[in-house]
């Protein structure tokens, strides 16, 4: 369809192995905001499907996924936040992951979403 939201990547990140750590910059980001304002357990419904494999394994603010879509073979990160959805791109990602996640929370919901791409070079 014509409305539907593109999830091409313009930038992937850069990661610099040097100094004993990884540093990446760069990136893309897409925000995925519901209609009514409130992601409430859309989020846990599809991180439960079992076409993911998702963990997450830190004590933040707001949960951070990182997601393994079994089907395509794709990696991204996820943060849910009260009112929106973030999928960030990692060096590997590819935009049919992210559709297909979009399209998960669609399923998921009986309003729209809006989507906002925000990318950064590195």
């Amino acid at each position: 369809m014509s409305g539907d939201p593109s999830f091409e990547i313009p930038v992937h990140p850069e990661s610099d192995y040097s100094d004993g750590g990884i540093t990446r910059t760069g990136g893309t980001v897409f925000s995925l905001t519901p209609e009514d304002g409130t992601v409430g357990d859309r989020l846990d419904r599809v991180i439960a499907r079992e076409r993911y494999t998702a963990g997450d394994w830190f004590d933040l603010p707001s949960p951070v996924y990182l997601v393994h879509d079994r089907e395509l073979g794709t990696v991204f990160r996820v943060v849910g936040y009260d009112d929106r959805v973030e999928l960030h791109v990692t060096t590997t990602t590819e935009s049919r992951g992210l559709r297909a996640f979009y399209d998960a929370l669609d399923e998921e919901s009986s309003v729209p979403w809006s989507v906002e791409r925000e990318a950064v070079e590195s």
